[in-house]
């Protein structure tokens, strides 16, 4: 798809709003093209029903379809731009196979393709010390072999 086929979708959880960009499949169904920087539940590449809110905007209404793909957040205390510390946190995780989406140089949503393990990932942003949380699978629902309680923190 070119990016002007591309459309805006709302997603409006309780306390958190934003928008994600989508690919249009037809049937109100959109696959989502990054990652949510607050919504949970929901990674890159899922596909979602969205239907026209009364001023016209395409609001969330459901996942339709997994991707595979998981979602955490990522606090870098000190900012990436200004540690090298920081910078190799990231650079680590692209080494593992994750990718990233930076609000800025300090808030980011990890992407966790369906081949890596989440364990693996999670396992090493314990060991940073880094705030971090698992939005999708939200981390209530982590499998028990995956939890990891002491490293999630609330983003």
């Amino acid at each position: 798809m070119t990016e002007s086929s591309q459309v805006k979708i709302l997603l409006d959880q309780e306390d958190h709003v934003e928008t994600v960009w989508a690919d249009p499949l037809g049937a109100d169904r959109y696959r989502v093209d990054n990652s949510p920087f607050w919504a949970y539940g929901i990674s890159w590449h899922d596909v979602i029903e969205a239907r026209p809110a009364a001023d016209g905007m395409l609001t969330f209404v459901r996942v339709c379809e997994k991707s595979g793909h998981r979602t955490l957040r990522l606090i870098l205390n000190p900012p990436s731009d200004q540690s090298a510390e920081s910078r190799a946190v990231l650079d680590r995780l692209i080494s593992l196979g994750a990718s990233y989406e930076g609000m800025n140089h300090g808030y980011l949503a990890i992407n966790i393709p369906p081949n890596l393990q989440l364990e693996r990932i999670t396992d090493y942003l314990e060991s940073t010390g880094q705030k971090w949380e698992s939005a999708d699978p939200p981390g209530t629902d982590l499998e028990p072999d995956t939890t990891v309680e002491s490293g999630a923190a609330d983003v």
